[in-house]
């Protein structure tokens, strides 16, 4: 009997990620289909990529951007649509983008008599807005979340990391079951 529930642990180990990250991704793809339903499968993503590059050439226009830039301003000025606006707009630009912010990946000392170690992203090395000057932001992703917590640390309880913040990342998420 032991076996055959190891059998089965084992065919549960194999089959349920893969399952679950099909379904997601098909979900995925058919939410965004139909977001432009056009009766046939699959175009409407066609047409969003499409128009997606399309904005984005346009936005890269010398005049363009100033359209850009009154847009943002009023969207700020709106209450509660600025918060909403400026957090998305933040989260897409610490990922995507000329202004990465998880791209320093370090681990810091949490105590000074203490050997143990957490992985994060240094997010600012200069806090002179906020009259601290010997230390760092760090963000600290949780695992297997969405979220994190943000310290501000010695700067000399930091260690930099030369990887690629990626990896770090995963490992984070993982949990630390994935390969660093």
């Amino acid at each position: 009997m032991r076996r055959i529930f190891r059998y089965f642990l084992n065919g549960l180990l194999i089959i349920a990620p893969f399952t679950i990250t099909v379904w997601i991704v098909v979900a995925i793809i058919d939410w965004l289909d139909t977001m432009f339903d056009l009766g046939i499968p699959g175009l409407g993503i066609l047409l969003m990529v499409i128009l997606l590059t399309l904005v984005g050439f346009i936005s890269s226009s010398f005049f363009v951007k100033p359209f850009i830039i009154i847009t943002e301003r009023i969207f700020h000025k709106v209450p509660l649509i600025g918060i909403v606006y400026s957090s998305i707009k933040d989260l897409f630009d610490a990922f995507v983008g000329d202004n990465q912010k998880f791209n320093k990946p370090v681990m810091v000392k949490m105590t000074e008599d203490s050997e143990n170690y957490k992985f994060g992203f240094v997010t600012q090395e200069t806090l002179t807005s906020i009259n601290v000057e010997d230390r760092v932001a760090v963000y600290f992703p949780h695992s297997y979340n969405f979220s994190g917590e943000l310290f501000i640390v010695p700067r000399k309880n930091v260690v930099y990391l030369e990887m690629p913040s990626s990896d770090v990342m995963k490992f984070i998420v993982s949990g630390g079951v994935s390969k660093l």
